[in-house]
């Protein structure tokens, strides 16, 4: 079965990009991120925890693909494998000028990292001057 919904896109939450393999199935080549959504090029969690105590990051890299100086930001949900929203923040990446990457990070509340999904809910790029 097939279903198409139609919509504004920035309204649909969409998974999170991660640093993947360059050959992937023709399926997920299908979902890449479109338009500025694409700068945001990976988005994931960080486990860092050791010593029984819990310290896990979100962490970005932003690559600007515009003709100008840009300001990103974008708002994210943890979700386990329930479907349950265990976590949510925004997130800021300023002054990001043409062809720059920008890498960034911040802690969470998560207790495990182990099943928990991104998914990205809304996403902007702005012109920064």
């Amino acid at each position: 079965m097939l279903v198409i919904a139609l919509g504004d896109d920035e309204d649909e939450s969409t998974p999170a990009p991660t640093r993947t393999p360059a050959t992937k199935p023709a399926k997920e080549q299908s979902e890449e991120p479109k338009g500025e959504r694409a700068d945001l090029v990976s988005f994931r969690l960080d486990d860092r925890s050791e010593g029984g105590l819990t310290n896990i990051w979100v962490v970005w890299t932003i690559k600007n693909n515009s003709s100008e100086k840009s300001n990103y930001s974008w708002d994210w949900e943890a979700v386990d494998a329930d479907g349950t929203r265990v976590e949510n923040g925004s997130q800021l990446e300023t002054d990001v000028q043409p062809g720059q990457t920008a890498e960034g990070e911040y802690p969470t509340t998560l207790k495990t990292a182990q099943g928990i999904k991104l998914n990205i809910t809304d996403f902007n790029r702005t012109a920064s001057y």
